[in-house]
């Protein structure tokens, strides 16, 4: 199989499912002439013309309106927000209305749209471009909420939230967009949304994690290794819905759960996992549940040490498995 970098996935996919979907078209803040600030779109104005590829004011509650619209009369929009930071004038439109709509109309009225949202830090963003909003939509029922962290991943899961009929928030980690590359195939293929993956597999410690900290516990768990620790790496891939039998069956394998994620530690989609472990896998536990997130500061800061003092890292994910691994 051909080897790609994450940006060329998220392309591929969207170039795939406007080839064969006509009722598919891309809006957003630079989305045409330029190709998107981060290249998702180059060259589709080109190819698929401006009627299905559509430059958008920096509006983006008229983004996310057009986009419900669209979809009552039979599209699929993929509405592309430029930078996560920047999404919370939709918010009334996504939260209020697309993860309403279906269940407010006994399923009358469907709502296929794509909400892409590059998102986390890493990448010296500073406060404005580096934000993680992930656990906003988590909270919300009627929305699903994917974060893939490879390039297959990304392509397969992305093409499953276009053909899906309910509203999908789809999170692309910047860093991810070029650092990280793997094989996809070409051929056609998808990957169900609600299915998480053991990326490593082990006996001593489960880590569930996903996007780009997914890549620091697998190297973590590559360092303790070398001590005799046998680390359980699951990628949740779909936040929501949560494939919760994924995660507890690799607990009770194991015995022991570090949750691993870049946003904020206080209500975040650890604490989901935390509470469903405790609740249904509770006897097979040999130590605490314990999680390595982002502190409680309002958003990511700018200056590089700071930055890395908020970002949990490969050494201090191997630090609490060895932790986790004297209990």
């Amino acid at each position: 199989m051909p080897e790609c970098s994450v940006i060329d996935a998220v392309r591929e996919a969207l170039r795939e499912e406007m080839r064969r979907d006509p009722t598919v078209f891309i809006m957003g803040e630079d989305v045409g002439q330029r190709g998107g600030v981060f290249l998702a779109t180059q060259g589709f104005l080109e190819e698929f013309g401006r009627s299905r590829v559509i430059d958008t004011p920096l509006a983006e509650a008229a983004i996310m309106g057009i986009a419900l619209g669209a979809a009552f009369r039979g599209l699929r929009p993929i509405s592309e927000i430029q930078f996560s930071d920047f999404i919370w004038p939709s918010v009334n439109q996504l939260i209020g209305e697309a993860a309403r709509v279906s269940y407010g109309t006994n399923g009358a009225l469907r709502v296929p749209v794509v909400i892409r949202v590059p998102y986390g830090g890493g990448i010296r963003g500073g406060l404005f471009h580096s934000q993680n909003v992930e656990a906003y939509f988590f909270h919300t029922p009627g929305l699903k909420v994917v974060a893939p962290s490879t390039p297959y991943d990304a392509k397969g899961l992305l093409k499953s939230a276009i053909r899906d009929n309910n509203p999908v928030v789809f999170l692309e980690h910047k860093k991810t967009y070029r650092l990280v590359r793997g094989e996809v195939p070409d051929e056609d293929y998808t990957i169900p949304l609600g299915v998480a993956d053991v990326k490593r597999a082990g006996r001593n410690i489960t880590v569930v994690s996903y996007g780009l900290m997914l890549h620091y516990c697998l190297e973590a768990a590559e360092q303790v290794a070398l001590d005799g620790i046998d680390v359980e790496v699951v990628d949740l891939r779909t936040l929501k819905p949560l494939d919760k039998e994924t995660v507890l069956e690799s607990v009770r394998k194991t015995g022991k759960l570090l949750i691993v994620h870049e946003d904020n530690i206080t209500g975040g989609v650890g604490a989901e996992v935390a509470a469903l472990v405790a609740d249904e896998a509770f006897e097979y536990l040999d130590g605490p549940i314990t999680r390595l997130c982002g502190p409680d500061v309002p958003t990511m800061p700018f200056a590089q040490s700071l930055e890395d003092a908020y970002m949990p890292n490969t050494e201090r994910i191997a630090e609490a498995l060895r932790k986790q691994s004297a209990y």
